[in-house]
């Protein structure tokens, strides 16, 4: 199989030497391309985080901005000939459409070219929301293999994770999506399929499992599935 795997966080510009983030490191997307990697299949990984993967096999790409990611996909996805994407990376909700200086109707700050001074006694940032990039896989894309999803949330029971979970899985068209909170981000996650079935595994365990999975659904759906 050929499989495309993103992995890492994206960083929103701020200034030229500023910008938020946020705290995930791409470690698990580089343990899914490796685990892949080591069963001969053909592996693309995408990572703002490239010292995570050791595989001397991966074709690692590594990007910065959620911009960055965004070209990637758009230029990879529609013409690379993927059997399934895993979408892990941490992608922006927000992008940044302006600083102002003093209130939010203040002048507004030339971005990101220069280096925002330290002497404004208050800045306002107004953000707008980024395009989900899962959510173009299939539909501006045209990606028809095997998608997996992932979602993390905050301070949630089991139960009300899966319908998060569920939900999140069937608006994206996903074959397969990762669940876990952030709490119990080391320990565990869910894998729900088109089916809702969720199963519970250890997270060391995930990759192997998950990529048992992928090629399950892949074999099965092999002879009739277009691969764009």
């Amino acid at each position: 199989m050929r499989i495309l795997v993103t992995a890492g966080n994206t960083q929103t510009p701020i200034d030229a030497v500023r910008c938020l983030t946020n705290i995930f490191t791409g470690r698990t997307g580089a343990r899914i391309a490796m685990e892949a990697s080591g069963r001969d299949h053909d592996i693309v990984l995408l990572t703002s985080h490239p010292e995570t993967a050791s595989d001397a096999g991966l074709d690692v790409r590594a990007y910065r901005t959620f911009d960055d990611l965004h070209r990637l996909l758009a230029e990879l996805v529609p013409t690379g000939g993927f059997d399934a994407i895993v979408h892990s990376a941490a992608v922006s909700d927000y992008a940044l459409a302006g600083v102002h200086s003093g209130t939010p109707a203040g002048p507004s700050l030339t971005l990101p070219a220069r280096k925002i001074p330290s002497t404004h006694a208050e800045l306002w940032m107004r953000f707008v929301p980024t395009p989900k990039l899962v959510d173009l896989l299939r539909s501006a894309w045209g990606f028809r293999g095997v998608l997996v999803k992932f979602k993390l949330e905050v301070r949630v029971g089991d139960d009300a994770l899966l319908a998060v979970g569920r939900k999140s899985r069937a608006h994206s068209d996903a074959d397969l999506l990762v669940a876990n909170t952030l709490e119990g981000y080391g320990r565990e996650a869910f894998i729900i399929d088109r089916a809702d079935s969720a199963e519970r595994v250890d997270r060391i365990a995930m990759p192997a499992v998950l990529l048992d999975r992928i090629e399950r659904i892949f074999s099965a759906t092999e002879p009739s599935r277009t691969v764009k």
